[in-house]
């Protein structure tokens, strides 16, 4: 089981909570709120991050040059769920809509 650790307490209290005045718009998204209980219900069953190439709706990959890794909310959404891996566990850096990379259909 991984330990999981929040680098933004906004985001932890939209994770467990589903309320957050900063993530006030996604949290009025039932879609993307089911997806990301349900990304974190997988974060914390799996035993480390390999065992998140198992989901593949999570598109789940390991970012270049800035030692971080992502997996994927929603499938047709932007948003990803960024974190860095640690040996203790990981560390969840913040929810992150990158246009650029992932081109932005809203």
């Amino acid at each position: 089981m991984i330990d999981i650790q929040f680098a933004d307490k906004d985001l932890e209290a939209l994770i467990k909570t589903g309320k957050n005045l900063k993530y006030k718009k996604y949290s009025r998204d039932n879609k993307f709120m089911k997806g990301l209980a349900m990304v974190y219900r997988i974060l914390t069953t799996v035993e480390n991050v390999n065992g998140l190439n198992h989901y593949s709706m999570l598109h789940y990959e390991k970012l270049k040059y800035v030692g971080n890794s992502s997996v994927r909310i929603v499938n047709g959404m932007v948003e990803r769920l960024i974190f860095k891996e640690s040996e203790s566990g990981l560390e969840i850096k913040l929810l992150k809509i990158d246009s650029e990379h992932y081109g932005n259909k809203k």
